[in-house]
């Protein structure tokens, strides 16, 4: 509330210099206001408390893990069908029922175990988390990172998969994340490689 006197000429009733209690705010060449380093400002790192960035697996780990139990426990549902139903009677072909609800379990649990498989970047180490009935969580430090590779198999390259295998300084610390993709495998490697030096080196 202002307290002066309509014939007072001071700056504060002038709006001089005295409003102005702050750094004032500065236009750049477009005209847009530009602020100083203030952290959420600049699109900073985000603080550590913060929650991880989980990353899943792609779904063709989940589709090449399907078709080998398709295959291995359709031939024992064949085999468990026919050689008894040949040799003792159609009423021992009933075994055959085995394996399919085996197969039909272990269907249902394999999108369990892949929806579990997740990892995520933190800033100082490595996150791994995968697990249905018993959840585990393994942290990798940059700092402890001897060597990653990367492995493909037959039947991963086949299905256009890959696995990065991460080797520490003590061996319980080792861990691999599978089923991903050939780019993406590469980039954590190059990435978790690089961390890895520049901590190693004390940067």
């Amino acid at each position: 509330m202002e307290t002066g006197s309509p014939h007072d000429t001071g700056t504060a009733a002038t709006g001089g210099p005295a409003e102005a209690s702050g750094p004032a705010e500065t236009r750049g060449p477009t005209g847009a206001e530009t602020r100083g380093p203030t952290g959420a400002e600049t699109g900073g790192p985000v603080g550590a408390g913060d929650e991880p960035v989980w990353i899943a697996l792609p779904p063709g780990l989940l589709k090449v893990r399907r078709l080998m139990l398709a295959v291995w426990l359709g031939l024992l549902t064949l085999v468990t069908g026919l050689v008894p139903g040949l040799l003792a009677g159609p009423v021992w072909a009933a075994f055959a029922a085995l394996p399919l609800a085996l197969l039909v379990w272990g269907w249902v649990l394999l999108e369990r175990n892949w929806r579990s498989w997740r990892y995520a970047e933190r800033a100082d180490d490595l996150l791994i988390s995968r697990g249905v009935l018993w959840r585990q969580e393994t942290v990798v430090p940059y700092g402890r990172m001897q060597l990653v590779e990367v492995s493909s198999g037959p039947v991963e390259r086949y299905f256009g998969l890959a696995s990065v295998q991460l080797h520490t300084a003590a061996a319980a610390t080792d861990a691999t994340i599978p089923g991903l993709e050939p780019a993406e495998a590469e980039r954590l490697r190059d990435r978790l490689t690089e961390l890895g030096e520049a901590r190693s080196a004390g940067l």
